[in-house]
């Protein structure tokens, strides 16, 4: 029934790719993605393309720059052979944190990916959380952005539904820890904190009671992990009886995993929209779950035309 799609995969995350396509019941498209000896990206489609409906899976994830180049690069030779459509699945969108003037004379990244993409030929972006909403705005092609909550909730509910508090890390997450606690029953707190520059954060004030409580901070990403690591601190200094993690995308950079190993967090909740560096994989403290089964209905919903609207909780 699915005779017309065709799924690729970069070298980004080639491991949901494959979740993707086992739960469609199709095969992973045959794309060799290499580099010349200088390091330019090489790309060859080594099936037919011409009039499907294709899906190119590719989270824009370390190293940044080359999962995009890749990206860009696979659209590109998709449209030229001629592929009836080209649907851009990313389920972690890079440069997202660049999505606004900060000071002058700074750019708006996350708006020059996006025209990078459709650029490139991609006529339909399918991703999962977007650090900020409005990058929706910033394409002239449908976007539609999948929430990861469904598959979180269902973890959370068998393990953490009684004297829960759900906690957001700053004041931009709140109406995502709100929809959040309000399906898992929890109340809400919020972190009041200041940042003193990229990758800083300087814990500030609790807003909300967590004596006594059951915590999770809920996040879309973490990067170094200073933030949530700082907020477990002063939220077990509050009171709280532990303090979870919760979030979409596990960035984990530089010294991330080495801090939350040091810290008093019980619990870090993440999905695969980012694959784990081999040291995050063996943390003891990480739980991975799967948003396959999320994006493939979704791919599928897209083939046949259907409502995605559903997936949107």
């Amino acid at each position: 029934m699915l005779e017309r799609i065709r799924v690729f995969s970069g070298n980004a995350n080639r491991v949901l790719a494959q979740k993707i396509c086992d739960k469609l019941g199709v095969s992973l498209g045959k794309a060799n993605v290499t580099t010349f000896s200088d390091g330019e990206t090489r790309v060859e489609i080594d099936e037919n393309v011409r009039g499907m409906d294709v899906f190119i899976i590719q989270s824009t994830c370390t190293p940044v720059n080359v999962t995009l180049m890749e990206l860009l690069i696979m659209i590109d030779a998709m449209k030229r052979a001629s592929a009836g459509r080209i649907t851009a699945v990313v389920p972690y969108y890079g440069y997202a944190r660049q999505d606004r003037k900060v000071a002058p004379r700074a750019p708006i990244s996350a708006k020059l990916v996006a025209d990078l993409i459709t650029t490139a030929g991609a006529q339909r972006l399918l991703s999962m959380d977007l650090h900020a909403g409005q990058i929706q705005g910033f394409f002239n092609i449908p976007v539609d952005n999948l929430f990861a909550t469904p598959v979180l909730i269902d973890y959370m509910k068998r393990y953490y539904q009684d004297n829960t508090v759900v906690v957001s890390p700053d004041t931009g997450g709140v109406e995502r820890a709100r929809a959040f606690g309000k399906r898992l029953g929890a109340s809400l707190a919020i972190i009041d904190k200041r940042r003193e520059g990229p990758n800083e954060a300087q814990v500030m004030n609790i807003i909300g009671n967590v004596q006594g409580k059951r915590v999770i901070i809920l996040d879309d990403m973490v990067d170094t992990a200073g933030t949530v690591v700082q907020a477990a601190n002063a939220l077990t200094e509050a009171g709280a009886l532990e303090v979870s993690v919760c979030c979409t995308h596990p960035v984990l950079s530089g010294p991330a995993i080495d801090r939350i190993e040091k810290s008093n967090i019980r619990e870090f909740i993440v999905t695969d929209t980012i694959p784990l560096s081999e040291k995050a994989a063996g943390c003891q403290r990480i739980k991975i779950l799967s948003v396959s089964g999320l994006l493939s209905e979704a791919v599928r919903r897209i083939y046949y035309n259907d409502s995605v609207s559903s997936l949107f909780i």
